[in-house]
């Protein structure tokens, strides 16, 4: 088992990996309404593509995998360091999944889920990754399709 001292570097070098191929900057980010434990509306309007947020979950590059776990026989080693992703659709909203993808840290300020549709106030951001996000709004959208697919808890 990883250390969660560990397991936060292991995390900040994927997430600073990342940041290296965001497809927007800060200034293109489209604003959002939170509203109780959700942004109750996609992002830009975007409609998500479950089959593309699934390619986006498995890919390590992404770092999904580092901390979660669920139903992907694809891939072999899976985190244990965050709640399962089976049946992630059963318990949260898509409201609420997008909330805990754009910024996780609004639910919980030591969590060590990226912010991944946030550029500001971030700490240990290397000068080459500033004022990029993780994803894109249409990312985060396919994501959160794919999770709500993810009903069987098991």
């Amino acid at each position: 088992m990883v250390s969660r001292g560990r397991a936060s570097t292991l995390l900040s070098a994927s997430v600073a990996t990342l940041l290296l191929t965001a497809p927007v900057r800060a200034s293109e980010l489209v604003p959002y309404a939170v509203i109780g434990d959700a942004i109750p509306l996609p992002l830009a309007g975007a409609v998500g593509d479950a089959s593309a947020g699934r390619a986006i979950v498995v890919n390590r590059t992404y770092t999904c995998l580092l901390c979660h776990s669920g139903p992907f026989t694809e891939q072999r080693f899976q985190g244990d360091l965050a709640p399962s992703l089976a049946g992630t659709g059963s318990r949260w909203s898509e409201g609420q999944l997008r909330l805990r993808l754009v910024d996780a840290s609004r639910l919980n300020a030591a969590t060590i889920m990226p912010s991944y549709y946030r550029a500001d106030g971030l700490q240990r951001v290397g000068d080459a990754w500033l004022g990029k996000p993780i994803l894109s709004a249409q990312q985060i959208e396919d994501v959160v399709a794919y999770l709500t697919t993810l009903q069987n808890p098991s």
